[in-house]
C-alpha cells in the first residue's frame, strides 16, 4: 500500500501545539504560577506555625528555630515564601478586578499580568529591605 504525499504531510506535522511551537501567553503563565504559589503558601504557613509553637514552648526551641531561619537556606526559603505570598495576593487582586468585568481585554489582561509579576518582586524586595533596616536599627 503506497502512501500519498498528502497523507505523509499530515502525519509529519504536529497533532497538537507543543512547547516548540506554542508560546504560552503571560496570563496563562501567571494563572499557573498563582496556583503553584497557593500550594507553596501551605508549606510557608507551616513554617509560621512552627515558629509560633517554638515561641510558645521554650527559649531553647525558639532560639533553635530562629537559628534555622537565619541560615542562608532558611532565609532563601523565607524569601521565597514572601514572594509567594505577595504574588498570590496580587493574583487575587487581579482576579478581583476581573470579577468586576474590568481588564478582560487581551491587551489589558496581559498588562495586569505583567504588573502582578513586577509588583510581587518589588513588594518582596521592599519587605526584605525594610526588615533588614529594622533589624539593623534594633
Amino acid at each position: 500500500m503506497s502512501k500519498s504525499p498528502a497523507t505523509r504531510a499530515r502525519r509529519e506535522r504536529p497533532l497538537s501545539p507543543h512547547l516548540t511551537v506554542y508560546r504560552p501567553p503571560i496570563t496563562m503563565t501567571m494563572s499557573i504560577i498563582h496556583r503553584i504559589t497557593g500550594g507553596a503558601l501551605y508549606f510557608g504557613t507551616l513554617l509560621v506555625a512552627v515558629w509560633l509553637m517554638a515561641a510558645a514552648s521554650s527559649q531553647g526551641a525558639f532560639d533553635w528555630v530562629n537559628w534555622a531561619f537565619g541560615t542562608w537556606l532558611g532565609r532563601l526559603i523565607l524569601f521565597g515564601y514572601t514572594w509567594a505570598l505577595m504574588h498570590h495576593m496580587l493574583g487575587g487582586v487581579r482576579h478581583l478586578i476581573w470579577d468586576t468585568g474590568a481588564g478582560l481585554e487581551k491587551h489589558t489582561a496581559s498588562k495586569i499580568a505583567w504588573a502582578t509579576l513586577a509588583g510581587s518582586v518589588l513588594l518582596t524586595l521592599l519587605i526584605w529591605i525594610a526588615g533588614t533596616m529594622a533589624r539593623g536599627a534594633l
